[in-house]
């Protein structure tokens, strides 16, 4: 059963109904052993939160940051903040100070709660820059603060100030009149270009979000939801925050590096992610095969085809599968693939939602091959998250996004473009009317900038309009289409397209160094480092030829003609990839131009 209360009172209304059972898991910083939290505990730490922001003088509908990755002293502060009807800001944890600067002067912020020592250290160079900022408050009891910084104090300290009875008049006053209106969140989103914009998020809409989610899903308080996105990104945040909702425990993962071995641990039911992490989980399992017997991989080979026909063939369109078809995968699932989810910690999954980028077919067919419910869906910011995902029980197309929530209206422009109104999207972008304007039609629908269509009750995209490249040849290029189908081989960890206004695709490859290095070795192919082995002809010719089997799919104006290795990873620090691990294209334009423009000379 649901509990769809407002933000400010969520947790304290599930601490009267769940008591002692728990609610959140996390890991200390630094820390191996996970530790548990009961819902009457996370009640009261929410609590003496609310009353310490009050302490500091906090306002109505005021600005709060947090620059932080996943942790429980984030949860804590989000509802802290909520219950004083004050609205989060987050960063992502690795937000440069140019970024932080504007959203920090834009949202006029005067507290911001910080991770850990790089996030602390770089919040206090922006406050010497900020007028506004009046204090840091540091989760991470290891970080050194500054000799020279007398306003910063530990969470565990400030939250200690929680505990002075004088504040609790005006707590109360504020949990007697929060408005279903009040901005719940801002959540700065920039995407793969220009400066950063303030989604406004109100309380209503999170309200909006999880009735019409609630109504697609089953999750149950025996659901372990493990974290793995950050919270600043609201397809985790939306998510985790729906999970409470249905009384849930939390699992927080603090490091996303750490995620698989997390999952070991955990054991979760449901996980959020992008399709990259499901394209190394394909990546990975194959790369096993490819290594085994041939007689085990027979096996795996079998085992996948009849995952296919039950869970694909049939299950995914209504169908009841045959008996014979019924045993058999019963016998592949519980020889074959119970191991395989074992390995991914997994054992018992419920679903998995997955969304923030283009799916590969191949990936999203494997995924239900094995026994995981990969809910493939679509949102935005803008849209609270959820616009469409795939529902349990319900068919589905692989190739789809799902079946579109009930509250919102979807249209499609002249182009194409996917239109949205309804209850979950925003009103708009704090202080900014000039986007406004053109964020949506005269007649209010929000433009999403992605094209596509409906077909059988199930949304299509087919591509995104700012990402479209028009070849010189004046041909479009979907490039994540193409991406993604190169993604899929175990021996490519990154690709960046390029075409727009070139005359054909060409493509920048990070190899998986680690199993390149190995394919190296067993084919002796010396090299001196990674610029000598991304050289190499043996291994150039090597990716030539699965580059051809790759694409064959596509259409041959869409297929890319020439590529060139890359010594080293696309990277965050330059701007090359967003904290989502989308490919800045402009960027990554800019800063391999000479490279780019060789692959074009004739």
């Amino acid at each position: 059963m649901q509990t769809n209360s407002h933000l400010s009172v969520l947790v304290h209304d599930q601490a009267g109904i769940y008591g002692e059972k728990t609610a959140l898991e996390y890991k200390d910083f630094g820390g191996k052993r996970w530790k548990e939290v009961s819902w009457n505990t996370f009640s009261a730490q929410v609590r003496r939160v609310s009353l310490a922001m009050l302490s500091l003088g906090i306002g109505v509908q005021e600005k709060v940051a947090v620059f932080s990755q996943n942790t429980v002293q984030y949860v804590y502060t989000d509802f802290g903040a909520w219950g004083i009807r004050a609205c989060t800001v987050p960063f992502y944890a690795t937000t440069s100070e140019d970024t932080m600067r504007f959203m920090v002067d834009d949202a006029a912020i005067r507290f911001i709660f910080c991770g850990e020592q790089e996030q602390y250290d770089r919040a206090r160079r922006v406050q010497h820059l900020c007028p506004t900022v009046e204090k840091l408050v540091v989760y991470d009891r290891g970080v050194r603060l500054s000799s020279h910084d007398p306003s910063s104090v530990y969470f565990d300290d400030f939250i200690k100030m929680g505990d002075d009875s004088r504040t609790v008049p005006e707590y109360e006053a504020r949990l007697s009149s929060v408005k279903w209106d009040d901005l719940a969140c801002i959540l700065y989103t920039s995407g793969t270009t220009g400066c950063p914009k303030g989604v406004m998020l109100t309380h209503g809409q999170f309200r909006a979000a999880f009735k019409d989610n609630h109504k697609g899903l089953d999750l149950t308080p025996e659901d372990r939801i493990l974290n793995f996105l950050p919270f600043t990104h609201i397809f985790e945040k939306g998510w985790a925050l729906l999970a409470l909702t249905e009384g849930c425990t939390l699992i927080i993962n603090t490091n996303p590096h750490d995620v698989q071995d997390a999952m070991r641990e955990t054991h979760p039911t449901c996980m959020s992610s992008v399709p990259r992490f499901w394209e190394k989980v394909y990546t990975g399992v194959m790369a096993e095969i490819d290594a085994a017997s041939a007689m085990q991989q027979r096996l795996f080979r079998h085992a996948l085809s009849v995952g296919k026909r039950h869970n694909v063939d049939y299950l995914s369109k209504g169908r009841r599968p045959p008996l014979t078809l019924q045993l058999e995968y019963k016998l592949m699932d519980r020889t074959v693939f119970s191991l395989v989810r074992k390995r991914l910690g997994i054992e018992h999954p419920h679903f998995f939602p997955t969304a923030g980028s283009f799916v590969s077919p191949v990936v999203e067919e494997f995924v239900h091959s094995i026994g995981i419910f990969m809910m493939v869906g679509y949102g935005l910011t803008e849209s609270l998250a959820t616009v469409s995902n795939d529902r349990l029980g319900e068919p589905y197309t692989i190739g789809s996004i799902g079946r579109p929530i009930d509250s919102l209206d979807i249209r499609f422009s002249d182009e194409g473009e996917i239109l949205l109104k309804g209850p979950t999207i925003t009103k708009g972008y704090y202080n900014r009317p000039d986007l406004n304007a053109a964020a949506f039609t005269p007649d209010g629908y929000f433009r999403t900038g992605d094209v596509g269509y409906m077909k059988d009750g199930e949304l299509y995209i087919t591509e995104r309009i700012k990402d479209l490249y028009k070849t010189s040849n004046g041909k479009y290029i979907a490039p994540q289409l193409v991406e993604s189908k190169i993604l899929v081989d175990k021996y490519v960890e990154q690709v960046a397209v390029i075409a727009d206004k070139r005359k054909f695709v060409s493509a920048l490859i990070v190899p998986n160094y680690p199993l390149l290095e190995k394919y190296a070795y067993d084919n002796g192919i010396e090299f001196a480092d990674r610029e000598a082995l991304c050289a190499d002809a043996r291994v150039n010719a090597m990716f030539a030829e699965r580059m051809e089997t790759l694409q064959q799919s596509l259409a041959g104006y869409e297929q890319v003609k020439r590529f060139t290795l890359m010594p080293h990873h696309f990277s965050l620090d330059n701007g090359e990839i967003t904290n989502t691990l989308k490919i800045r294209r402009n960027v990554v334009s800019k800063n391999y131009s000479e490279i780019i423009n060789k692959m074009y000379e004739e």
